[in-house]
């Protein structure tokens, strides 16, 4: 791990004041948050990726969000994204391994692949499939929810975040 966690009883009232309105929120405090805390500006940018999760749950089922992440994560090789998402599945009952997805979730993958790879890169096919499909107001949460996700998986990447404890029995082998 390239940064340290935040060490609540020496840091300032701001720093956790963040950290206990997360908890507040979340109830749990993951190795990740722990080092954004050093910016609660930064840590507030990330959990963004709740609120733009939750205004895709009208259209999307947790299910196709697992799905969507855990292809960008995969994308990316970013294990505790990867793992993340893994659990969710699991403990949903669902084998991440022998996952079928549906057709919608297929062409979520498949965006979700693409514009972590290079986004310059989904075709006009995919962004044809996706308009028949969603509204621009979803598209542009989706859009924005994989980019909280890639930039997700850069910061556990590049910081080399170590994983969390309570992931290690979902961790693909």
């Amino acid at each position: 791990m390239h940064l340290s966690p935040i060490d609540y009883a020496t840091a300032s009232d701001e720093i956790r004041a963040e950290h206990d309105r997360e908890l507040g929120l979340r109830g749990r405090m993951t190795n990740m948050k722990r080092i954004l805390l050093h910016s609660p500006a930064a840590h507030r940018i990330y959990a963004e990726w709740f609120t733009l999760r939750d205004l895709l749950k009208p259209t999307l089922d947790d299910r196709a969000i697992w799905l969507f992440s855990k292809a960008i994560a995969e994308t990316m090789r970013a294990e505790i994204p990867v793992t993340f998402f893994r659990r969710a599945l699991i403990d949903n009952g669902l084998d991440p391994d022998a996952i079928k997805p549906s057709a919608d979730e297929t062409l979520l993958i498949e965006f979700a692949r693409a514009t972590a790879a290079d986004a310059n890169t989904v075709s006009n096919e995919t962004w044809a499939a996706l308009k028949a499909r969603y509204d621009e107001t979803l598209l542009v949460n989706l859009v924005a929810f994989a980019g909280i996700m890639v930039a997700t998986c850069v910061f556990t990447n590049a910081v080399r975040v170590e994983l969390d404890p309570e992931l290690e029995k979902y961790r693909k082998r």
